[in-house]
């Protein structure tokens, strides 16, 4: 799998610096959680599931979740399980050269996890892992236990070996009341290190936050404005996203809209970076669809420490990646801070002579930004996120 690999050869060196860098399941985790990128979810009850994941892979999705818990009506989950089941077994039988996501199932309990991992039988092979929701402190244990058991049995001999990995939603009504909030995360923070290698990254489950309160954002509304919201991702981070070793890859926001709806504010695109040719017509498009709120949203995701974005229709996933890529002067900045020679710290002008560089303090921002490049790659100088979405979108 590669970042914009659905992109011809000759397109991608037109666009890139540094073209983004290969991973597979196997990558070292703090690879893959950057890689996830925008992260596709689709009901597991689709007929037509396995054509659907193939069709995506091929447009640039490379992680998709597969939900059998908020997506789909009680009375619909053995179904959709067995749905699964016939899927994955579809998807075995394309071949091994067949492009494929990063594939995790939704479950509900833990007893899902044991369950599904035995009823797929060599089908398990394509899977990457399980979406853990409503976790806690409390509620983690069991599910995490639950994977290392599937594991552990018979059909786990399946995987070859391979470890399956968690990725837990935050988005118990604990994490919205102030006066448990803390202990709340402090109590996550003990399990999922307790777990470390088998986490892959913490997702925000911002709808069933905002469900406590009966909230909702406008489509011309990112997150961040709303306040209650806000102060649980800047806590979330704070506790569980440090970039001192301790913290986890946190992943952005689910953003609920796609298409066109009546506007209360003024469109959030400059037109400056959309003045020529063909990008004039993609500005509009997107005000239109309201990407321009989902567009501020993910740089505000960006800047608040969080990574990728959870995402529910395919017209997000372009807008998610282009805006992953690595700038070249995001590049040169970090390039230079990391200089071996530059160990004992101190302060440089960018070579884009426009900014202060102070080595140690922006050492760990460095290593993320290097981290991203290398499965996001690096833009060429004269090239933005306008050339690289059209470029997406022409596909």
């Amino acid at each position: 799998m590669r970042h914009f690999g659905h992109l011809p050869g000759e397109v991608r060196a037109s666009l890139f610096h540094r073209e983004p860098g290969e991973f597979t399941v196997d990558s070292p985790p703090q690879t893959l959680a950057v890689a996830l990128g925008a992260t596709l979810y689709c009901p597991a009850t689709r007929p037509r599931l396995a054509e659907d994941i193939v069709k995506q892979a091929a447009q640039g999705v490379v992680s998709m979740v597969l939900c059998l818990e908020d997506s789909i009506d009680d009375a619909d989950v053995p179904g959709a399980e067995e749905n699964l089941v016939r899927q994955f077994a579809e998807l075995s039988g394309r071949g091994p050269g067949t492009p494929l996501p990063l594939l995790f199932i939704r479950v509900r309990t833990p007893e899902q996890i044991t369950d599904l991992v035995t009823r797929l039988g060599a089908g398990v092979r394509l899977l990457s892992g399980f979406v853990l929701p409503k976790f806690t402190e409390e509620r983690g244990a069991a599910f995490l236990e639950a994977l290392i058991s599937a594991e552990n049995a018979e059909a786990g001999s399946e995987l070859g070996g391979r470890q399956l990995y968690a990725m837990p939603v935050l988005e118990s009504p604990e994490l919205m009341h102030r006066e448990t909030r803390t202990e709340t995360l402090s109590g996550i923070g003990r399990i999922v290190d307790k777990y470390r290698e088998r986490v892959l990254a913490l997702r925000l489950g911002v709808t069933d936050l905002c469900s406590a309160y009966g909230l909702r954002r406008a489509p011309d509304m990112t997150a961040y404005d709303v306040q209650m919201i806000a102060s649980v991702i800047a806590d979330v981070v704070n506790m569980l996203g440090r970039a001192d070793g301790t913290g986890f890859t946190v992943t952005g926001p689910v953003w609920e809209y796609f298409r066109p709806h009546e506007r209360m504010f003024k469109p959030q695109l400059r037109i400056s970076p959309f003045s020529s040719g063909r990008a004039e017509s993609l500005r509009t498009e997107l005000i239109e669809h309201h990407m321009d709120g989902l567009l501020r949203e993910i740089e505000l995701d960006r800047a608040n420490g969080l990574q990728g974005k959870t995402c529910i229709h395919p017209t997000h996933v372009a807008p998610v990646h282009a805006l992953s890529v690595v700038s070249h002067e995001e590049f040169s900045d970090a390039v230079d801070i990391l200089e071996p020679q530059r160990g004992g710290g101190g302060v440089l002008r960018s070579s884009y002579t426009n900014k202060m560089n102070e080595v140690k303090p922006h050492r760990a921002w460095a290593e993320r930004t290097l981290r991203r490049a290398e499965v996001f790659g690096v833009a060429r100088e004269d090239v933005s996120f306008v050339e690289l979405l059209a470029a997406s979108l022409r596909t």
